[in-house]
Formats: C-alpha cells, structure tokens, sequence
C-alpha cells in the first residue's frame, strides 16, 4: 500500500454552482497537438467538464483520468483537464496514458486563480499547482455543479459528478 501524508487545504473563495465561469484562452493540448483556445469557444458545442487536478506526475491525475475512462464520461461530454504541467508535459501524460481528453496548460497559474482553486505549495516562493476540482459548465456559462477538494490529496466524488452530468444531459 502506498503510504503519502494527507494535507488539510485552506478554505477558497472558488467558484460555486450557479455562477458564471471564468473564461480563458490557454494552451489546450492532446496526445498530438496543441493550441490556444478559449473555454467560451469549446462551450458553444455543448457543455464542457472542467477537471483541475495536480500536475501530470501526480499519481491523483492518473486516478482522475482512469476514473473518468472507466466511466465512459468523455463519450458524454466534453472532458478537459487544467494543470499548470506545460503542454509538452501533458503531450507526454496524454499518450502514454491513453487518456481520451484534452488539458489545458496554465503554468503560472492565473486560471487556477481565477477559478479559487490555487493552492499555494509549502516552501515554494511563488510555486502554485491545482487543488482538486471539478466543475459541470453548461452552454451559458453557468456552473451547474462545483466541487473543490479541502484537502490534498483529495479524489471527486464520481457518483456526483455523473449524476450532475446526467441532471444536465438529461
């Protein structure tokens, strides 16, 4: 068994249900490719999952990601990831992972603070990744669902997810 401390996170003003989501131009990347896109520009085809996780090493963004598969959630929606991991970086997480979304590449961190959902790495000047979240967008804009993790590591609670997915796919 794999032992890692679990660490409590401060609390966030992150971005809730019913508000409307930040919007970006970053990076989005897949197993080939990358390009600068904006998350208003992926929404106009439909509702999008936004899944921010740890950078790519992060033994949590291979959970999330096996997690998402086995749930067949990106033949439902529009699964996209955020890390602050460089896009060669999820280039590489990508394909060797067989991983079927895109991510969107925010190195220094602006989305995640836009989002309120940085987390500040202890005795790192300046050194941000993602704390666990996910959010359920519409094709308003509209957060329908929220969830931001208090601690680290910390894993979405996939039940809920699907059933908001499921609340706004019908």
């Amino acid at each position: 068994m794999v032992e890692f401390d679990v660490v409590s996170l401060p609390e966030t003003d992150h971005v809730e249900a019913g508000e409307a989501a930040p919007d970006f131009t970053r990076p989005l990347v897949n197993d080939e490719y990358w390009e600068d896109r904006s998350l208003s520009s992926l929404i106009e085809d439909g509702p999008v999952l936004l899944v921010a996780h740890p950078m790519d090493g992060a033994f949590q963004s291979t959970y999330v990601y096996n997690e998402i598969d086995e749930r067949e959630w990106t033949d439902r929606i529009e699964v996209v990831g955020l890390s602050i991991s460089t896009p060669y970086e999820h280039g590489t997480f990508l394909d060797e992972r067989g991983v079927d979304a895109r991510i969107f590449s925010d190195p220094a961190g602006e989305v995640l603070a836009d989002y309120g959902i940085e987390n500040d790495l202890d005795g790192m000047t300046g050194v941000v990744d993602a704390r666990p979240a996910v959010f359920v967008i519409d094709e308003d804009r509209t957060v329908r669902y929220a969830w931001v993790g208090d601690e680290q590591p910390s894993f979405p609670p996939y039940d809920e997810v699907e059933t908001a997915i499921g609340d706004l796919l019908g």
